[in-house]
Order: structure tokens, then sequence, then C-alpha cells
């Protein structure tokens, strides 16, 4: 019995130690990093916030936040940890799965401040868009790149065709910001597929001439869209002055910042603790502290790249480059929308933002990558 048990732990042993080996410990760092920022702007974002203007407890967000940032923490340590054969092999009918959630929103979804993408577990508050974003990569990476239609634009129309049944459903809740980072995720995906760019340049034009008409034949519907073009060109002669507030907020808090909990801007600006979190972070600690989080996502990138270079597999190349647009595209677009360069979309800072949904699809996201990008990949290539 003693021999069994030690047998066992020393298997176990093994199989931890192979898995650290393995690891790319850079990457790794960084997520850790990452989730960690997140948790210490977490509470100072919050805290003033549901004290003062919602009167719940002192730490009400920043408790929450805790515990999908551990959560998170697991899923994107389990994923990394999961065999890649199995992952592969699972991605299909978990995609399915979130993509039905994401046709029931309408039906049983819940309407939060005009827009309806949620379906509320009691328990959890669930956006079915954030899960189905790193599984929509994979499976369209698989569709190129594993054969299963031999004739590779047919392979391209058929994930433009999944992309645009996406697409509805997120017009329809309605989310601008999503849709926006799904179709520009996907085209670069396609494009370092190897796609004709007489085929790309068809495309754009197709879903540019698709989204001014959505615009002018139901104006009513997407006033949503025209209020916030209007607003990002004349801030003067609309209602909306979050991005102007935000600007605002970087400039005041400059190289060095405010100092912790002197920004106002999470009084002022609803939400500023997810879709603003990174200029509530340069007005509190200066813009140095932003422009370090924004090297850290972009040595992620890095690290990802070159293992994508020393990869000799098409289907990981080609996922990793989606997962990597996937983040680096959230994450400037969040950015710019901070910077008053976009107008606003109501996107989220992976990793950093407010949102259970939001941290477990980073935690989601980074355990693939860290399972694809793991030394037995190039192994089994």
């Amino acid at each position: 019995m003693q021999k069994n048990i030690f047998s066992e732990q020393r298997f176990n042993f093994i199989i931890t130690k192979n898995y650290w080996r393995n690891l790319d410990k850079q990457i790794f760092i960084s997520f850790v990093l990452l989730f960690f920022l997140g948790l210490f702007f977490s509470f100072s974002s919050t805290s003033v916030l549901v004290d003062e203007r919602l009167n719940k407890e002192y730490y009400f967000f920043f408790q929450k936040h805790l515990l999908y940032a551990l959560l998170s923490f697991i899923v994107m340590l389990s994923i990394s940890m999961f065999n890649t054969d199995l992952i592969n092999k699972s991605l299909l009918p978990i995609f399915l799965f979130f993509l039905i959630t994401l046709m029931l929103v309408p039906l049983i979804g819940i309407e939060v401040k005009g827009a309806k993408r949620w379906i509320n577990l009691f328990i959890f508050r669930f956006q079915p868009i954030e899960f189905i974003k790193p599984f929509f990569i994979l499976v369209v990476a698989q569709i190129i790149t594993l054969n299963w239609i031999k004739n590779l634009n047919l392979s391209y129309f058929i994930s433009f065709f999944i992309l645009s049944v996406i697409i509805l459903f997120l017009i329809a809740q309605p989310d601008l910001g999503q849709s926006v980072l799904l179709v520009t995720t996907w085209i670069s995906l396609i494009f370092v597929s190897g796609v004709s760019i007489y085929l790309l340049i068809l495309l754009l034009v197709f879903l540019t001439s698709l989204f001014f008409t959505l615009l002018f034949f139901a104006p009513e519907k997407f006033s949503y869209i025209i209020s916030r073009l209007i607003s990002f060109f004349d801030p003067k002669n609309s209602e909306s002055f979050q991005s102007q507030k935000a600007i605002e907020a970087i400039r005041q808090g400059g190289l060095k910042g405010r100092g912790m909990g002197e920004g106002i801007l999470k009084e002022n600006v609803p939400e500023a603790h997810t879709d603003y979190i990174i200029a509530v972070i340069s007005e509190e600690y200066g813009s140095a502290v932003s422009i370090l989080i924004v090297l850290i996502f972009l040595f992620a990138t890095y690290r990802i790249i070159k293992r994508i270079i020393n990869s000799s597999n098409n289907y990981y190349k080609l996922s990793l480059c989606g997962l990597t647009s996937l983040l680096i595209f959230q994450t400037f677009i969040h950015v710019a929308v901070n910077a008053n360069l976009l107008p606003t979309t109501g996107m989220t800072l992976p990793f950093l933002s407010y949102g259970g949904s939001s941290l477990l699809s980073s935690g989601i996201l980074a355990g693939i990558i860290l399972n694809y990008t793991s030394l037995r990949i190039g192994k089994n290539d």
C-alpha cells in the first residue's frame, strides 16, 4: 500500500516537473503579472465607488474580482495542463455549445442599460460572446488547415458564414465593439493563412457596404452606432462625454499620476472599472504605468510570435496568430477608446477589467496559448 502511494506521488511529481519544464515561463509570468495588476487596480478603482455611490460593502467589487481572477487563473492552469489532442478534439463541441447560448440571448437574456447581452445564471451573469471568441478562432484555424475541406476558398467562405451568424446575433443585442473585434481578428487570421489579396479586398468592401447599408435602412435600430459616431466626431453636440472625461483624466494624471485613490474618473463615468480601466490607472498612477501594462501585452505577443516561428505545424501557427491578434486587438481597442482615438465600444481590457465573463475568457485564452506554446508542441509536430 505504501509502495503504491509512493509510486503515485513520484508519478505526480514527474508530471508537474515535465509541465514546468515544457512551459514557456516568460509568457506564463506575463499572464500572472497581468492577473495580479488587475487585482491591484480593481481594489483602487471600485472601493470608493461601492462605498459612496452603491451603498454596498467597501470591498464588494474587489471581492468579486478576486474570486473571478482566482477562478480564471485555475482555468488557465488547467487548460495549459490538458492533453493537447484532447483540446483539439473538443473545440467544435465547445464552440457549438457557446454559439447556442449566444442564440438564446434574445429569448432568455437579461437587458442591462439598453443592451441584451447576458444570460442570468442566478449566481453568475454569463456573456456568451466572451467565451465564443477564442473557440471561434480555433475552429476557423481547423477549417483552414486540417483538410476538413479541400478547397481553400470554400474554407474561407464557410468561416465567413460562421462569422456572419455570430455578428448577426451581436448586432441584435446590440454589441458593436465585439463585432468589430471579431471581424478584424478573422481578417488577420485569413490574411496570415495566405488568402488572395483580391478576395480580401472584396470582403472588406462587402463588410463596409453592409455596415453603412444597415445604418441607412435601419437608423432606429442602430441609432446607438450613429450617436457614438456623432459623439466621437463632435463631442460638444452629443450627450456622451465619457471619452472626453477619460482623456482629461489621462492628461491630469500625467506621467506619475495623482496618487492611489485620488482619481475622480471612476466617480464620474459609469463602468469606469470595466470600459475605462486604463484611464483610471493613468489618472491615479500615471501614464508610465499604463505604458508598462501595454508593454507586458506586447512582450507576451513577442514571445508567442517567437514560438510560432519555431513551430512547423500550420494549425498551431494559425491558431496562435489568431489568439494573439484577438488579445492585442482587444487591448488596443480598449486603449484607443480611452485615449479618444476610437468611438466608445464598451471593450474591456483583458485580465485587468472587472467582469466575470471577461476574466474567465482571458483565462481560457491564456490557457490555450500556454498549451500551444509549450515545448511538447514542438516535439509533436
